[in-house]
């Protein structure tokens, strides 16, 4: 288990494993939030402290993302309408840096294409 946290600890998210690869999204949201999303079932994922966490959604209003209502951290988003995905982005940038050490980092163009630049 490898948990993410918030920097005053209010919000703790729980993954089952290190994650295989994460992604580094220039998109008009993530490339401001400075995010790097590691992917897991939602199924998969614990939130503790959720109701300290404020929300957050734009456009089509698919993903939420969410941050600690306290500190400000994103900590993930999820989808709006679980039966749509069940997938979830939590934000490696919350665990430990020796946690995700040495996981390869993917560049998505969030902002144009939705293509890999690498």
């Amino acid at each position: 288990m490898l948990t993410a946290t918030c920097h005053c600890g209010a919000v703790s998210v729980d993954v089952p494993r290190k994650p295989r690869r994460l992604t580094s999204c220039n998109c008009s949201i993530c490339r401001r939030y400075g995010t790097l999303w590691a992917y897991y079932k939602a199924s998969d994922v614990g939130v503790t402290g959720a109701r300290a966490t404020h929300g957050y959604s734009w456009g089509d209003k698919a993903l939420r993302f969410v941050r600690c209502g306290k500190c400000g951290c994103i900590m993930h988003w999820e989808a709006t309408d679980p039966t749509v995905s069940s997938r979830m982005g939590v934000n490696a940038r919350n665990f430990e840096p020796a946690a995700i050490a040495g996981v390869r980092v993917r560049h998505l163009d969030g902002a144009s294409t939705w293509k890999f630049l690498d």
